[in-house]
C-alpha cells in the first residue's frame, strides 16, 4: 500500500530526473569501445554520450528546460570508488579515492577541498549550448554523484553494482561511499537536484566535458561529448484536456518514501509520481516537466515525508569491448574495511513468535545515535487554531552498528497492539537469540498509516539549563532505511530492503512485522508530519534544546547506550500567532 504524507510544510521538490533509453550501440560508446585496453593502475574513465540527439521539454506554465543529455562517465579496468567522511561535526569534509591494483587496494587522499558536502564531485561537467547560427547561449557547470542512475555497459560486467544508489542531502550526514562499478556508467545528468534552464523551442547544439581538475585528478582524456537538442514546448493544460489526465511526472520516485518499492538496480522501474491528486487531476506544471522514463525505484534520502527523490536509472546499453580479465580485488569486512559487500539477514518475519528462553547472547549489537535536528521552522499546525504556534522540525536516528536493529511484532488474535521482540545474530547471520523490547500500535492518523514501535525515541525540548520544558506527543515510529548516514562505518550494508514505508511497517490487518534498521543508515521523521512538533504557544521566548533520544527507556539491546542524545540550539522569539525561530549553526552545519 503506498502511503502520502499529509503535509503543511513541503520541501520543493525540483522536477526532472529523466534517463535517455539506450537501445543500442551508440556512436560515442562503440568509439570508446574501439580504443585499445590499458593496464590497471586505476579506473579508465571516459565520457560518452548515449544518443547524438535528445528531445526535452519546456511548459508554457513553468518555462526551463533540464538538461538531461543523456552523458555519461564509464569505468573500465577496475572501479571508480571515493569514501567521503568528516570525523565530527567540527571538521571538513574529506574524500579518499580506493585504488585497486594486483588484487589489493590502497587508498589516495584527494586534495583538500576536492569537495564540500555529501552530495556529489562540485563543477564536474561542464556545458556549453549553441544555437542554430553557432552562437553561444548558455555556459554551466553541475555537479557529479557517481552514484546517479547507472547501468552496464558490457554483457560480462557484473550483474550488479556494489555501490550505493544515490549521493546524500542529509545535512547531517557522516560518511559515504560513491562508486561505478567496473563495466558500468553513471549518468552525470544531477536529475531532481539540478536546477532548469531557460532555452526557448528550437535547435541547438550541446557540448559536455569534464573540468580539468578532475580530468587531471581522475586520468580523464580532454573529449567532449556532443549531442543535438530539439527543445519543444508544450501546454500543461492542452495535455490534461487532449489526453483527460496528467503527464507522467519526471520526478520518478516523488514521495518515494511512500511509493511500491520496485527495487534499486538498473532497469527497474520507476513508480508513478504520487502527487496526491484523484484520477485526470494533474500535478502543478512543475511536476510535469518531463516525461517519465525507466529508473531506479525509490532510494535514499525520502525520510518519513517528502524529499527530492535519486534520479532514474540507465537502461542497459550494450558496449562490444574485450578486456583482460583484472585480478579481483579483496572483498569484505576486515580490519576496518567496508566494500558493502555483506548481505543483511533476511527480512522475513517468523509465521510465529519465537519460543523458548529469552536471551541476550554475546553477539554483535546495533548502536543507535540521535542526530540533531534540523528543517526547524514555526507552524500554525495541521489544524489551523487561531493562536496557536508549534515548532516543528525533522529528526534522525541512524544505526552505526556493528549490527542490524532487528524488531518482530507479534499480534494475538483481536488484539491491538503486537508484543515486540528484538533479535540477535551470530557472524554467519543465524539467529542466535531475542528478548521482549515493548510494543507496537497501529497509528490510524493520514500521513502515518502503519504500525509504530513504541520504544525506539523521544523528543524534548528542554530550557537553556536543558530541563525539560515539552515532549512531542511522538513516541512511536516505523522504522525505515530512509538516508545513509555513514556507509563508511564496518558492517555497513550498501544495499538495505525496507527504503521505504511500503515494505517496512505494515497494514491495519497484519498480524505480524518485521521492522529494520540497517548498519549506517538512518530513519528520518521530516516537519511535516503529525505529532513532528512541540506546542509552543506558552513557552516564553528564550533559549532552547530540540533532543532527539533514541531508546529513551533503554530497553533495546545495544553496544553503547552513552551516545543516543543529540541537541540543536535555537533561539524563540516574536509573540503568541507570530512566533519566530532563530537556528544558529551546529558547528560547520548551517541548515536549519
Amino acid at each position: 500500500m503506498t502511503r502520502r504524507r499529509t503535509a503543511r510544510l513541503r520541501r520543493t521538490l525540483l522536477a526532472g530526473t529523466t534517463a535517455v533509453a539506450v537501445t543500442a550501440v551508440t556512436a560515442g560508446i562503440v568509439a570508446a569501445a574501439q580504443e585499445p585496453a590499458k593496464a590497471a593502475t586505476g579506473p579508465e574513465l571516459s565520457l560518452v554520450a548515449a544518443t547524438t540527439s535528445v528531445t526535452l521539454t519546456t511548459w508554457k506554465e513553468d518555462p526551463g528546460v533540464y538538461l538531461d543529455l543523456g552523458t555519461y562517465l564509464i569505468a573500465e579496468g577496475t572501479p571508480l570508488e571515493l569514501k567521503v567522511t568528516r570525523k565530527s561535526y567540527k571538521d571538513p569534509v574529506t574524500v579518499t579515492q580506493t585504488v585497486f591494483q594486483g588484487g589489493k587496494t590502497k587508498t589516495k587522499k584527494l586534495p583538500t577541498g576536492t569537495v564540500t558536502d555529501f552530495s556529489g564531485l562540485p563543477g564536474f561537467s561542464e556545458i556549453t549550448v549553441t544555437d542554430e547560427a553557432g552562437k553561444k547561449v548558455l555556459t554551466r557547470s553541475e555537479s557529479f554523484c557517481p552514484n546517479n542512475a547507472s547501468g552496464r555497459v558490457r554483457p560480462d560486467a557484473p550483474a550488479t553494482s556494489k555501490y550505493p544508489e544515490s549521493c546524500p542531502t542529509n545535512p547531517f550526514t557522516l560518511g559515504s561511499v560513491w562508486g561505478v562499478e567496473k563495466g558500468w556508467a553513471a549518468n552525470t545528468y544531477g536529475g531532481s537536484y539540478t536546477e532548469p534552464v531557460q532555452l526557448p523551442a528550437g535547435t541547438y547544439t550541446a557540448e559536455v566535458g569534464v573540468a580539468k581538475k578532475y580530468r587531471d585528478l581522475f586520468g580523464i582524456a580532454d573529449k567532449k561529448a556532443t549531442v543535438k537538442v530539439t527543445v519543444v514546448e508544450r501546454s500543461y493544460e492542452d495535455e490534461v484536456r487532449s489526453t483527460g489526465a496528467a503527464p507522467r511526472s519526471a520526478k520518478a520516485g516523488e514521495h518515494a518514501g511512500h511509493a511500491e518499492h520496485a527495487g534499486h538496480g538498473a532497469g527497474h522501474q520507476a513508480p508513478t509520481a504520487h502527487s496526491g491528486h484523484g484520477p485526470g487531476h494533474a500535478p502543478s506544471p512543475a511536476e510535469a516537466a518531463a516525461p517519465l522514463t525507466s529508473g531506479a525505484g525509490p532510494s535514499y534520502n525520502v525520510g518519513h515525508g517528502p524529499l527530492k527523490a535519486a534520479p532514474p536509472a540507465l537502461p542497459w546499453a550494450l558496449k562490444k569491448k574485450q578486456l583482460k580479465s583484472a585480478p579481483s580485488p579483496r572483498a569484505g569486512d576486515s580490519g576496518g574495511q567496508t566494500d558493502g559487500s555483506r548481505q543483511a539477514p533476511a527480512l522475513a518475519p517468523p509465521s510465529k513468535r519465537p519460543t523458548g528462553k529469552p536471551s541476550v547472547p554475546d553477539v554483535p549489537k546495533p548502536d543507535l545515535r540521535s542526530l540533531p535536528a534540523y528543517g526547524i521552522t514555526v507552524t500554525d499546525g495541521e489544524e489551523d487554531i487561531p493562536g496557536k504556534d508549534y515548532l516543528a522540525f525533522s529528526a534522525n536516528v541512524w544505526n552505526a552498528g556493528p549490527a542490524q536493529l532487528v524488531v518482530d511484532g507479534f499480534r494475538s488474535p483481536g488484539k491491538d497492539k503486537m508484543d515486540a521482540f528484538q533479535y540477535f545474530y551470530d557472524a554467519k547471520g543465524k539467529q542466535v537469540g531475542y528478548t521482549p523490547t515493548g510494543t507496537m500500535e497501529w497509528d490510524p492518523r493520514p500521513g502515518h498509516e502503519h504500525w509504530h514501535f513504541t520504544d525506539f525515541a523521544s523528543y524534548r525540548l528542554l530550557k537553556a539549563d536543558q530541563k525539560e520544558a515539552v515532549r512531542s506527543g511522538k513516541e512511536a515510529f516505523c522504522l525505515a532505511n530512509t538516508d545513509a548516514i555513514d556507509y563508511t562505518v564496518k558492517n555497513a550494508n550498501w544495499h538495505p530492503n525496507n527504503t521505504d514505508l511500503s515494505t517496512a511497517c505494515g497494514e491495519e490487518n497484519s498480524i505480524s512485522v518485521r521492522e529494520v534498521l540497517d548498519v549506517g543508515s538512518g530513519d528520518t521523521y521530516t516537519q511535516d508530519l503529525p505529532g513532528q512538533s512541540f506546542d509552543i504557544t506558552d513557552v516564553p521566548n528564550g533559549t532552547y534544546y530540540i533532543q532527539v533520544l533514541a531508546n529513551p527507556d533503554k530497553r533495546l539491546q545495544e553496544t553503547d547506550l552513552d551516545n543516543n542524545s543529540a541537541l540543536r540550539k535555537i533561539v524563540l522569539g516574536g509573540e503568541p500567532g507570530k512566533r519566530t525561530v532563530t537556528v544558529p549553526a551546529h558547528d560547520l552545519v548551517d541548515a536549519n
